[in-house]
């Protein structure tokens, strides 16, 4: 949408013919480093929401195996203890046979055959046993190892959470709501908060909701911010050349609330704006109810996963 409205801003500047040379080039200029750093932005959250995915699976996955494994071993075990009495009880046996006569001198050494064959499968199970109890150790290990850093970012998830729902104690619940959702913290803000009807300049006291939302996340390194315009499905009333329908408007209105953001402090670099028209709706738009709910800006704060994407890589 930005690529639109920038080429749609030199189409004019060029016809008004009050664009030098210079200034047609730094805007050329600045139109493909938006389109560049906008593109980088949605590869980056697709790429995120990916292996976050991704992350929960493998982990499902290591905890399975760990308890076929711990079963493995447990059937092992009753195995070897089986195997322990019967070469006992052969032992005994072959000694009595020593007592015998010389008549059970083939019996005798079938047998002594027969329990050093059962020593040889003694070892080779205890071997195992031991093999398979390292690797359950091992895979223990790194399920506690994820299981930890799982909980260090849910507990820093909430935390955020709190700390935005701190900041943002003297608005109203139907104005803005804060929550955990899978993994990320979800801020919505209700249209009433931030846009009069079909505009996407923000409200004073919009501004103000957002500039304290960017002081509690502006420190926080490890984070990435899509911020998500939406609308109800009824058409807006005035279309021009930048903006011809609801998704139009949801794109502009996220990218208001982005660069008020980023002017509060929020790093460029961890932020991105993207508008969904009215095609991910709360609430039925066949009430006025409805239509108020769906119309909303969701702030969507992903935590960084690096740290766990390179525990699942060292498997």
């Amino acid at each position: 949408m930005i690529k639109n409205i920038l080429f749609s801003l030199f189409i004019v500047f060029l016809i008004s013919g009050c664009v030098t040379q210079k200034k047609y080039n730094e805007l050329l200029a600045e139109k493909v480093r938006l389109e560049g750093d906008y593109s980088v932005s949605q590869d980056s959250l697709a790429e995120s929401l990916e292996k976050y995915d991704e992350l929960f699976s493998r982990h499902q996955t290591l905890v399975e195996d760990t308890v076929r494994l711990g079963n493995t071993i447990r059937e092992l075990s009753r195995n070897l203890s089986d195997l322990q009495d019967e070469h006992s009880k052969l032992t005994t046996y072959y000694n009595n046979l020593l007592n015998n006569s010389g008549k059970l001198s083939r019996d005798m050494a079938e047998q002594q055959e027969h329990l050093l064959s059962l020593k040889e499968n003694l070892e080779e199970t205890k071997l195992l046993n031991e093999e398979l109890a390292r690797d359950l150790e091992e895979r223990e290990r790194k399920v506690k190892e994820l299981e930890d850093i799982l909980a260090k970012k849910d507990a820093a998830v909430n935390a955020l959470r709190k700390k935005i729902t701190d900041a943002l104690l003297n608005f109203k619940e139907s104005d803005l709501t804060v929550e955990v959702k899978n993994g990320k913290v979800y801020v919505s803000l209700a249209e009433q908060l931030l846009f009069k009807s079909g505009s996407k300049t923000v409200d004073p006291k919009g501004v103000g909701a957002l500039k304290q939302l960017a002081s509690a996340v502006k420190d926080q390194k490890g984070i990435n911010i899509m911020v998500e315009g939406h609308t109800d499905n009824v058409p807006i009333s005035r279309t021009s050349q930048y903006m011809q329908d609801n998704w139009d408007l949801s794109v502009m209105r996220a990218t208001s609330i982005v660069r008020i953001l980023t002017e509060a402090g929020v790093s460029p670099q961890q932020i991105s704006a993207s508008g969904k028209g009215e095609f991910s709706p709360l609430d039925t738009n066949e009430s006025s109810e409805g239509r108020q709910k769906n119309r909303r800006t969701e702030i969507i704060i992903t935590p960084d996963l690096g740290e766990l994407f390179q525990i699942l890589n060292s498997n």
